[in-house]
Parts: structure tokens; C-alpha cells; sequence
């Protein structure tokens, strides 16, 4: 159980991250930057941590399809 708060509260760190980056280059609240990395998990079917962590790391999002 300990291994799971562990991961969640680094997920959620990820996250946190993300939605900041998100915030500070297209002025987004952070309602609409988590919406964004909510939208982009489930139309790409990638755990949203993941997403965060790409955008965090690569300073890139995973691409949305056509039309998104």
C-alpha cells in the first residue's frame, strides 16, 4: 500500500508539473491544462501520468488526431 501513495503522489507531481508548463506557455487556468492532459490520455488511451511525463521531459505532448 505504501508503493501506491508513493507512485500516486509522483504522478501526481508529474502532473502538477505539466498543467504549469501548460499554464505558463498558452495561458491556460488549471481546470483547462488538466482538461487538455485528460483529453489527450483518452483520445491516445495513455495512462495521464504518462502524458504529463512526456510533456515534463520532452517538453512535448503526445499528438492529438486530426480534428481533436
Amino acid at each position: 500500500m505504501a508503493d501506491n501513495l508513493q507512485t500516486a503522489l509522483a504522478s501526481r507531481a508529474v502532473i502538477d508539473q505539466a498543467k504549469g508548463i501548460l499554464i505558463a506557455r498558452h495561458k491556460l487556468t488549471a481546470d483547462q491544462a488538466f482538461q487538455l492532459l485528460a483529453r489527450i490520455s483518452m483520445q491516445n488511451t495513455i495512462r495521464l501520468g504518462v502524458v504529463a511525463e512526456e510533456l515534463v521531459l520532452t517538453g512535448q505532448l503526445a499528438e492529438l488526431p486530426p480534428g481533436a
